[in-house]
């Protein structure tokens, strides 16, 4: 019953963290203030932050040091393993028929990727990995094995996504955004079994978005580039989780300051 209720949980602060983080800076901008661009992720963020600092505070009274935040350039490995699938299934879709590259200026598009890839690290991949990876990884830790808790996370980190802005406009497409978010779901989660903290799988995530955005290519067919994004970040999960022993319960691990 505690794991269903930690998911169940989390789940429901993934939406109420974006909803509330990004309204708050409302209160000091106009609609129009093109600093919301920054500081609506930012709110987010910071949003995240608290709703997990007062989960493990006071309901689960996990210490805050179990996330893994030390070796934060492990986010540098995980945005090559959560790009290179994203980048691969791009090039198979163009090579299949299924996108076709569209003209852009080369240096505007990479010149606006710095600055997009702190907006995607503070909307998305931190807040929610700190949610996933982070707390109810390290809380399911303390019953499950890290198998179970792959399973669990993927599944219902993939599920909330049938209702995300992006997931496509027939049932087919919103059910295969959800798998690919699963299997989105799976790689960081082998991330954070590899890493052994929050920050690879946070780059997972943040390399999904660069990699989707560095590619200027338009769809032909939704369908098959999600199909090939699914497929492409589930074997970068495999290959992260190689050698690992996942099927191994470790109670004691979630209780340590992992690296």
């Amino acid at each position: 019953m505690k794991t269903l209720w930690t998911v169940l949980l989390a789940m429901v602060l993934m939406f109420a963290q974006a909803i509330i983080g990004s309204t708050l800076p409302l209160l000091f901008l106009g609609r129009t203030s093109p600093l919301l661009s920054f500081f609506g992720p930012l709110g987010i963020t910071l949003t995240a932050l608290l709703f997990v600092y007062l989960i493990r505070r006071f309901l689960d009274r996990r210490p805050w040091s179990s996330l893994g935040w030390r070796k934060p350039w492990h986010i540098v490995l995980g945005v090559f393993a959560g790009a290179l699938p994203i980048l691969a299934a791009y090039g198979m879709a163009m090579a299949v028929g299924a996108g076709t590259w569209v003209s852009v200026d080369a240096s505007v598009l990479l010149g606006a990727l710095p600055l997009g890839a702190v907006v995607l690290l503070l909307n998305q991949a931190f807040p929610e990995e700190l949610l996933w990876r982070g707390h109810v990884f390290d809380s399911l830790s303390q019953r499950l094995s890290p198998r179970a808790i792959l399973i669990i996370t993927s599944v219902a980190f993939g599920s909330v996504h049938v209702f995300s802005q992006g997931s496509g406009t027939t049932i087919g497409e919103k059910l295969l955004y959800a798998l690919m978010a699963t299997a989105l779901g799976f790689a960081a989660g082998a991330a954070r079994v590899r890493g052994g903290g929050l920050w690879m799988a946070a780059g997972v995530h943040l390399g999904f978005h660069l990699g989707m955005r560095s590619v200027p290519m338009k769809p032909e067919s939704f369908s098959i580039l999600l199909v090939l994004m699914a497929i492409g970040l589930a074997l970068a999960g495999a290959v992260l989780l190689r050698g690992q022993g996942i099927a191994r319960p470790n109670p004691r691990a979630s209780d340590q300051a992992v690296a």
